[in-house]
């Protein structure tokens, strides 16, 4: 086996597209259209092509010398401020990526993945990504790497933050408007004492309460609108926002969550709803309410926000967000952007989705 393997390398070694075009008796343009422009030939010889080619270890066109030729990568960039494990781990993120992976497929572009880290300054990763286009998923404001991927001459696609780039598309949803309804449904059903656990507002690591300034400066735009929209529906409820306790953490897990809602509980323990603003959030709630021995929705509401398989499953009162069709917008935004001059926003609705999790405060 090891020498069958050997003799493989060794010929791929001396096979090129001029080689194989005298072996088959044709040009070297018929051997190149075999593979990047199939419609060219027809399909008995594309056949007899890919046959040859084959047998005498040609492994195809060089891609780094077609790039070169044709100043194109034939991939898309994901930018994104995680650790690369992020993307295969938060259920909102593998939606979006699957999403984006549909768009790239149906275009016959690859994808590669460039994650940074939200501490980290080094934007080289950026300037070497070899990509035709990026698109940048939920940016903090002024982030030196989406400053370097607006240096790159490609197109651009942002999805959910930061807003108002100029020249740049995005895709989004109305995070603002859906936290709105959200708090109108609990003031609804008579909460008035609530409390707040929110995914990280900045980049400096804060585990602990947010001061209604740290929340009007958040650097994380999503955030941000999505307090101010649980603010403005509870001010016209008649709730003194000032009062309501928000719970920051900078990791976005269930632990997280149930560690941010046993020290909301601590020192409030009178509120009657727990809102989220994720849903990886709101299950570590659930986790540490009910190891507190407090019932849901008996004792206590508690929502989150995204709409992810495993908040179904808990029935989970929450918003739901399509983030699939996020990512397939992206997609299709960055690469059918054509000789398009002017900036697109696609904002894609959002659903309040009321489950067993919340019910009127306990009289």
């Amino acid at each position: 086996m090891a020498e069958a393997l050997e003799g493989r390398r060794s010929t791929r070694r001396t096979a090129t597209l001029a080689s194989l075009a005298a072996e088959l008796g044709v040009s070297r343009t018929t051997v190149s259209n075999a593979y990047n422009r199939p419609d060219q030939l027809s399909p008995a010889l594309r056949r007899r092509v890919l046959d040859t080619a084959r047998r005498l270890g040609y492994p195809g066109p060089d891609p780094v010398a077609r790039s070169l030729r044709t100043r194109k990568a034939g991939a898309v960039g994901l930018l994104l401020t995680e650790a690369l494990s992020y993307a295969f781990r938060d259920p909102v993120a593998i939606q979006f990526l699957e999403g984006l992976a549909l768009a790239c497929e149906d275009n016959g572009s690859g994808l590669l993945l460039v994650p940074v880290s939200p501490e980290a300054e080094d934007v080289g990763a950026v300037a070497r990504a070899g990509v035709d286009g990026f698109v940048v998923y939920s940016m903090p404001d002024d982030d030196e790497h989406f400053a370097a991927v607006l240096e790159r001459p490609v197109p651009v696609v942002v999805c959910d933050q930061p807003t108002d780039v100029p020249d740049v598309d995005r895709v989004g949803i109305d995070d603002q408007a859906a936290m709105v309804e959200l708090a109108q449904h609990l003031a609804g059903l008579g909460h008035r004492r609530v409390g707040v656990l929110c995914m990280r507002l900045s980049l400096d690591r804060n585990d602990g309460f947010a001061s209604v300034s740290r929340q009007d400066s958040a650097r994380y735009e999503v955030q941000r609108r999505r307090l101010a929209g649980l603010r403005d529906g509870f001010t016209a409820a008649g709730v003194d926002w000032s009062t309501v306790p928000v719970v920051e953490r900078f990791d976005h897990t269930e632990a997280a969550g149930a560690h941010a809602f046993d020290q909301l509980a601590e020192r409030h323990p009178d509120v009657t709803a727990v809102v989220c603003t994720s849903d990886i959030l709101a299950l570590g709630a659930l986790r540490g309410a009910r190891a507190a021995g407090r019932d849901v929705p008996g004792d206590l509401t508690i929502t989150g926000f995204d709409g992810v398989p495993a908040a179904e499953r808990a029935g989970l009162t929450t918003v739901r967000q399509p983030s699939l069709d996020k990512g397939r917008a992206a997609g299709e935004l960055l690469l059918d952007r054509g000789d398009r001059q002017r900036s697109r926003t696609l904002l894609l609705p959002t659903e309040l989705m009321v489950r067993q999790t919340s019910g009127p405060p306990k009289s």
